[in-house]
């Protein structure tokens, strides 16, 4: 399935949705071909374990030197397997380039940090005494399907399908692709009731700062694209 999202006004070059892309991709090819002991290993280390982020050890100082509120960013990059990986990656696509256009690449960026990081602490504060690591990007992808449903409801995404030796183009009201993006992940929580637990907390709250990050850009954001359309 190739993405088509159409858009009058082209403006400046998009570039935060492919280093993300880029990022992701390069990381799950890398941790999957390390070894499982050594890939274990990082997951402990650069992975959300709630126990070792809550955990002050000696001091504040010490906490801070060791960089351990980084594993809130470095956890989205590191997935369990392909269909964890392949399902962010799709509606990172989807979403992301839709949205980057009409953010700008700067706030775009800013909000899968933002949006993955607050995900990923309210998840932590869920469950402060698990030792096991949570990962993945769900909660930033969450945070970007959140803004662009607050900032354009009822807009549309188009998508070229293969059927058989064709290519079909079709027009869907995004809330439909939102509303597939729902059910997959009830799928997977179905197939692995364990992540998909967790996996939901760190869904919601993404998707609960991605609407407030919107609706505080929104002024900007409707600056912006009127400014585009004007070029």
């Amino acid at each position: 399935m190739f993405v088509h999202v159409d858009e009058r006004s082209r403006g400046r070059p998009r570039w935060a949705t492919p280093l993300l892309l880029a990022l992701i991709v390069f990381a799950y090819l890398w941790l999957a071909n390390i070894g499982e002991a050594r890939f274990f290993s990082i997951v402990t280390t650069w992975g959300l374990v709630p126990a070792r982020l809550f955990d002050l050890g000696e001091g504040w100082l010490d906490y801070l030197g060791d960089l351990r509120p980084v594993v809130l960013f470095s956890a989205m990059l590191i997935h369990a397997d392909l269909l964890h990986v392949v399902s962010n990656l799709l509606f990172l696509l989807i979403f992301g380039l839709a949205a980057e256009r009409r953010l700008g690449s700067g706030l775009f960026l800013a909000l899968f940090l933002i949006g993955g990081g607050l995900a990923n602490l309210a998840t932590a504060l869920s469950m402060p005494d698990r030792v096991g690591a949570i990962i993945g990007a769900s909660g930033a992808v969450s945070a970007i399907v959140g803004a662009y449903l607050t900032l354009f409801p009822r807009s549309q995404l188009g998508l070229v399908i293969p059927l058989g030796a064709f290519l079909e183009f079709v027009r869907i009201p995004a809330l439909w692709l939102i509303g597939f993006w729902i059910l997959l992940q009830v799928l997977m929580a179905y197939v692995n009731p364990t992540l998909g637990a967790v996996a939901w907390i760190a869904h919601v709250a993404g998707f609960m700062v991605g609407v407030l990050f919107a609706m505080a850009c929104r002024p900007a954001v409707y600056r912006r694209m009127r400014r585009l359309r004007g070029l």
